[in-house]
């Protein structure tokens, strides 16, 4: 008779990497059960078609116990990671260009997206996407532009919150990005290191959506607004402890990914970690760079911390997916669709 291994006990350590292809070879298998480990992120390369993304995110979280998070970048419009098989979600923007016109219809578009992109990812195995996006659009950065919902904190709050009731109904936690706000800053932070001007008074607008929105994780900028702390956002104490103590955030800090060109005024893999881990980030992403992964899980030794593993435990859901035939027959389910349809065209 045959027997099936239980997954390995093990607490959610602080890095979240992500893998070469579509499945999951044995490497990545044994790297996926070190003790440092607490999540993947995917990305397009990891992505065929949603029954190959189901076996994968099964074989994922079958390791360990509890299991791995698994997490991808699927907001819509230029960022959404699945699509063949998908719907395909608007840019955000056009929820707020709906805003501009019809408040209420815009309020309910944006709970029916954000529930149709949680359920549809969720049926699959997909944990966490990060979002919202909750830049203000200054008309000055060319990253963010038409992914930011509007240039209006009113807007921006009213329907990111409203996206995240959507979320939240499918079982799916919310993780707002990037605090404290990358729409002023021009420069891309995956190819440089950006730069806001701005002093804390004049970034007040930025921060609403922050103050006001019940957020289950947080993604710092790789941004240094040089009149609050020299270190960017995501190796600043200063702003952790801004959003922690002021803001009173107590869900996961993610860090953005580490190994992205505005990272590197930490230093090399190592230093970077130990820098975003010191600032108080929970979670961090080393992405596209397998070599640097096997450095970070060689040489980089934090102290565990059970109160940040209890943190990331609790992005994982605690209720079952809507599996994929019976999400077909949902009614708010197929009115997203259509409205998410009607927004792309």
């Amino acid at each position: 008779m045959n027997t099936v291994n239980p997954p390995e006990r093990l607490p959610l350590g602080p890095l979240m990497i992500d893998l070469a292809g579509p499945t999951l070879s044995a490497g990545e298998s044994q790297r996926l059960r070190h003790p440092l480990l607490g999540g993947v992120i995917l990305f397009s390369r990891n992505y065929q078609s949603p029954e190959q993304l189901e076996r994968l995110t099964a074989a994922v979280h079958a390791l360990r116990s509890p299991p791995l998070a698994i997490a991808i970048d699927h907001e819509g419009g230029r960022v959404q990671r699945c699509r063949q098989g998908f719907t395909r979600l608007p840019p955000m923007r056009r929820l707020g260009d709906l805003w501009d016109r019809d408040r209420p219809l815009a309020r309910a578009t944006a709970r029916e997206l954000g529930y149709v992109l949680a359920a549809e990812l969720r049926a699959r195995g997909v944990d966490l996407s990060f979002t919202p996006v909750l830049d203000l659009d200054w008309g000055r950065s060319g990253v963010i532009g038409d992914r930011s919902f509007h240039g209006d904190p009113a807007a921006v709050v009213d329907l990111a919150g409203a996206f995240i009731e959507g979320l939240h109904g499918a079982g799916m936690a919310a993780c707002g990005k990037h605090f404290p706000g990358h729409g002023w800053a021009e420069a891309d932070s995956h190819v440089a290191l950006p730069v806001d001007e701005r002093g804390l008074d004049e970034m007040a607008s930025d921060l609403e959506p922050y103050r006001r929105l019940g957020l289950d994780a947080v993604m710092p900028a790789h941004v240094i607004y040089r009149q609050v702390d020299h270190r960017p956002a995501g190796f600043s104490p200063v702003w952790n402890r801004l959003l922690r103590e002021e803001l009173a955030f107590a869900g996961v800090i993610f860090s953005d990914d580490l190994s992205m060109a505005g990272a590197g005024v930490a230093g090399d893999i190592v230093a970077r970690c130990t820098a975003a881990w010191d600032a108080g980030c929970d979670m961090l992403l080393v992405c596209n760079a397998p070599q640097a992964v096997g450095e970070v899980l060689a040489k980089w030794q934090p102290v565990p911390d059970a109160l940040r593993a209890g943190r990331i435990e609790r992005l994982l859901p605690v209720t079952a997916a809507v599996d994929w035939s019976s999400l077909q027959k949902d009614a708010s389910y197929q009115s997203g669709v259509a409205a998410a349809l009607r927004l792309s065209t």
